[in-house]
């Protein structure tokens, strides 16, 4: 029960009290216990002694306790005991009618805080109820605003992540910049103490010996064959791309023969990404159709087969005419002697860091191949080499430091089987294997310049990469 309730039951229960003390204690007081008549209006009259007249409390219509005393006749003597009594009780009436009026005024005071306190509990049982109705509608509404936030936050939640790894670096930053910073100082320091044109002969000493170094790296043996880099895919299943390897390094056109045979355009693109864009620079229009695909462009000219014949071309880019044409005497043409795939690809044109060469095979060497190294301004042979592999058994074949290397396929699974060098006239057998990812390889060439492979996959026109076993010779060596 809250205070003000309690507060009440205090008041009203002292009332109580106060009514049953007058109506019973009162009249022992002065003597009159005497019978009690009920009258009909409500009041009980004693039999008076002696003159005495007392009716019994009652309460007045606010709810106020009253008690009427009838005194006797005044012509009573005055020092009479019953009237020394009858004073004495008089104070004490009076004494608890005052008790009984303050009694009254706390009693209304507390009545009315009661009856705001009321019309309060009244107003929050009733916004009680409400919240009690409402409270899941409340409960969804808060929540669905908490989830709206919420959702509006969790895109910060990367960002914050984003944060904390960019405070790594930017942590990681400060250390590396303080570390060369500090390098950097004891760089300046050790420079402070050399003349400036003793460092330049340094440096000029120093380019030289990398330069000779770099020449002494310009040949080597073959190790590995990594890829392929699929370039772009167009043209028919056969073909040839290729750069020329001794152009500068600012001159990176590609030229594109599409078809092994019936065909007289060769496509130029400026680089190769407008190669692979499709954007070509010129057209030439051969005098004759070119046999197979073993084509190659070397110190800005075009070598290519003849069709039906076994005489090269050679082909100028600048001036768009023929320079010289050579019969390649008894090779074998017109598929006689291909490679494995055949496309009139009897005579292979290739070059390496040496020079320009022929591939081919003749019946006086029973079919298998003869290597020539060819002037590439007259197109006469300077030398031959007669091997012991059958030309109609290779895949493919390419020329590294005036070694062939001769694949045993064209197919899935082709490796690089056999070689044989020019400078020692000897063979060996290999096994460096290669991705033939597109399963039918009709063009294979070694561009010096980029050290890779060109390729034609199956109409796709691939790269790869070659590694190389070098050995570097010093001053020292004998």
């Amino acid at each position: 029960m809250s205070p003000p309730l309690l507060k009440l039951g205090a008041v009203l229960s002292t009332m109580a009290m106060i009514s049953n003390w007058m109506s019973q204690t009162l009249p022992s007081l002065v003597g009159l216990n005497t019978t009690r008549i009920t009258t009909s209006d409500g009041l009980t009259q004693i039999s008076p002694k002696e003159g005495w007249q007392v009716y019994s409390s009652a309460q007045d219509p606010d709810g106020r306790c009253i008690c009427t005393v009838v005194a006797p006749e005044q012509n009573l003597c005055s020092r009479d005991a019953k009237s020394r009594q009858l004073r004495q009780l008089l104070e004490k009436v009076q004494n608890m009618s005052q008790s009984i009026e303050v009694l009254n005024l706390r009693t209304q005071r507390d009545f009315q805080y009661v009856l705001k306190m009321e019309t309060q509990m009244k107003g929050l049982k009733a916004k009680f109820r409400q919240i009690e109705d409402d409270r899941k509608t409340l409960m969804t509404k808060h929540f669905q605003e908490l989830k709206e936030k919420m959702d509006e936050l969790l895109p910060l939640i990367p960002v914050l992540e984003q944060y904390k790894t960019d405070a790594k670096l930017i942590t990681q930053f400060k250390e590396e910049i303080r570390n060369l910073s500090t390098v950097l100082t004891g760089i300046q320091e050790e420079i402070g103490a050399y003349d400036y044109d003793e460092l330049h002969q340094r440096v000029l000493s120093l380019e030289t010996r990398l330069r000779d170094c770099m020449k002494k790296l310009t040949c080597g043996k073959l190790m590995k064959i990594t890829g392929p880099i699929t370039v772009k895919i167009s043209g028919t299943r056969f073909g040839a791309w290729m750069t020329d390897p001794l152009a500068s390094e600012k001159n990176n056109r590609v030229w594109y023969m599409d078809s092994y045979t019936n065909n007289k355009i060769v496509r130029e693109y400026k680089s190769i990404a407008d190669f692979v864009s499709g954007a070509e620079s010129r057209t030439y229009n051969l005098p004759f159709k070119w046999a197979g695909t073993n084509h190659v462009v070397y110190n800005g000219s075009l070598y290519f087969n003849k069709y039906q014949s076994n005489i090269i071309i050679k082909y100028s880019f600048d001036t768009g005419r023929v320079l010289a044409q050579r019969s390649l005497e008894y090779a074998g043409f017109h598929n006689v002697y291909p490679y494995t795939w055949g496309g009139f690809s009897d005579i292979d044109l290739m070059a390496d860091e040496i020079g320009l060469w022929a591939v081919y095979a003749t019946n006086q060497n029973a079919g298998n191949i003869v290597i020539s190294q060819l002037n590439q301004d007259t197109l006469e042979v300077l030398k031959s080499w007669s091997t012991g592999y059958p030309k109609r058994s290779a895949g493919e074949s390419f020329m590294i430091c005036g070694t062939l290397y001769v694949t045993n396929s064209h197919l899935t699974g082709a490796k690089v089987y056999y070689s044989y060098s020019t400078k020692t006239s000897t063979y060996e057998y290999t096994d460096i294997p290669f991705h033939n990812q597109y399963f039918h390889i009709s063009m294979l060439d070694y561009n010096a310049r980029d050290r890779a492979l060109y390729a034609w996959n199956n109409g796709h026109q691939v790269l790869f990469n070659v590694t190389l076993f070098h050995v570097i010779k010093t001053e020292d060596d004998t």
